[in-house]
């Protein structure tokens, strides 16, 4: 009796979710149907009315696939009971779980998602940019590092000048002559070349702060509220300006400018002619040229070499901006946004629960109902049947009186009549007799074999 009564249960809960069970697949077709209007309105261009259409179109396709999908299987895998079917039905539900994720899930991660993932991309764009110029920031204030050795030449040039023309430190004979004059030349190079330096240091700073003041737009622009389209768009802009900054900063480095000049003092070294007036005077200021000339190939080469390393430095290569759509965003971040993507594909697959729940209690409904004999099995109506045909056989014999089902079926609580006197006869004139007079009752008795109810 209590196999009969679960099966009972069972099949009467069946009955009783069977409406919430539909009432529940369309809540979650629809709300599928939503989040994918909201995605894919964002990939659709033209005019807003065929954007809106074509949205709608799409979005109440996947509604309805979704719940014709999910209402044949909740329907039929429950009832099929042999294990190659069913695995055909379980190979063919996850090539439509694959079909669905592909039409609806992704859309309904970029409606979730949509907005905080193209946050992420301006995000990850503005870090890069900000990085580009610190890089090229640095460069160019490597170049300026080149202005304390050319400093140094300079004042040394004039020096020594100064010295020769006042002490005669180089040739032994005071005054101006080739020597002073050499000497004066080398520091005029420099100084030269320390104003370019200096001019470009300014520049440089102008740039860099110019390059400040548009990643701050662009941070402002980052954590502001409201749409993300129009604040995508301004970004868009500044990040062109910016570019323009940054390649103007590794325009401004002087380094190959330095390394140019410190050639030209080597190479285009022009020594005057000495012009002192005795012999021994010129031989030594053609001694002392050849010295300076020395210390000018000397400082050249060091200059060079300065240059050349940071030369040598990486150039910051330049950056494109990539404008991306909500659903592109989140298909490129997608593991910053698990949660969304859970939740995205669960409203699209949480009936296979359904589906696997169902299937497990029709299982165990048809192991209790096999599990019952004949008589736990019989319904009262089914009693009470039977009991009228069996009247109606005994009602058959010789001298009988033959009543009615309708009649004979509220006395199925009393006793049966008392069988007349006369000789009872065989089996087999019972049956001929039973089968010309009594009338077939229609005995709609439901079998053992057949399936449990459907949900």
């Amino acid at each position: 009796m209590l196999l009969k009564s679960n099966a009972v249960r069972l099949t009467e809960t069946l009955r009783s979710v069977e409406t919430m069970t539909r009432f529940a697949l369309a809540v979650l077709a629809l709300a599928s149907g939503v989040y994918t209007y909201l995605g894919v309105r964002g990939l659709l261009d033209g005019s807003p009315t065929f954007v809106f259409f074509g949205a709608i179109i799409y979005a109440a396709a996947v509604s309805v696939a979704i719940y014709a999908f999910w209402t044949f299987f909740l329907r039929f895998l429950p009832l099929v009971t042999n294990g190659l079917h069913r695995v055909l039905l379980f190979l063919v539900m996850a090539v439509g779980c694959l079909m669905i994720m592909a039409m609806s899930s992704w859309l309904n991660a970029a409606a979730l998602a949509g907005s905080a993932a193209l946050e992420q991309h301006l995000a990850e764009t503005l870090s890069g940019y900000a990085a580009d110029l610190d890089d090229a920031h640095a460069n160019a204030l490597a170049s300026q590092s080149l202005l304390p050795d050319v400093q140094r030449a300079s004042d040394r040039f004039a020096k020594l000048a100064a010295d020769e023309r006042d002490t005669g430190a180089l040739s032994g004979t005071t005054g101006s002559g080739s020597v002073v004059q050499l000497l004066t030349q080398m520091s005029t190079q420099m100084d030269e070349l320390e104003k370019t330096i200096t001019g470009s240091q300014v520049k440089v700073e102008q740039l860099f702060d110019e390059g400040s003041q548009h990643l701050k737009t662009m941070r402002d622009l980052l954590s502001a509220g409201g749409e993300i389209g129009p604040r995508s768009d301004q970004f868009s802009a500044e990040v062109v300006q910016l570019a323009a900054v940054i390649g103007a900063l590794q325009a401004t480095s002087v380094a190959p400018s330095v390394k140019r000049a410190a050639a030209d003092l080597s190479l285009g070294f022009i020594a005057p002619v000495a012009n002192g007036s005795t012999q021994d005077l010129q031989q030594r200021q053609d001694l002392a040229m050849d010295s300076v000339k020395s210390s000018v190939a000397a400082q050249s080469q060091a200059l060079s070499d300065a240059a050349d390393k940071i030369l040598a430095e990486p150039t910051v290569a330049p950056r494109r901006f990539q404008p991306l759509s909500a659903a592109e965003a989140v298909l490129r971040y997608w593991q910053d946004f698990i949660p969304s993507w859970a939740g995205a594909i669960s409203i699209d697959l949480l009936p296979v629960v359904l589906v696997l729940v169902l299937m497990v209690v029709n299982d165990a409904l048809r192991r209790d109902q096999g599990e019952l004999s004949d008589a736990e099995s019989v319904s009262a109506g089914e009693v009470f049947r039977a009991m009228a045909l069996y009247r109606q056989m005994e009602a058959a014999a010789p001298g009988a009186v033959v009543l009615p089902a309708a009649a004979v079926a509220p006395a199925a609580a009393e006793p049966p009549a008392p069988a007349p006197t006369s000789p009872q006869p065989t089996a087999a004139a019972v049956a001929s007799e039973t089968e010309a007079t009594v009338t077939p009752l229609d005995i709609s008795q439901r079998k053992r074999g057949e399936g449990p109810a459907r949900p």
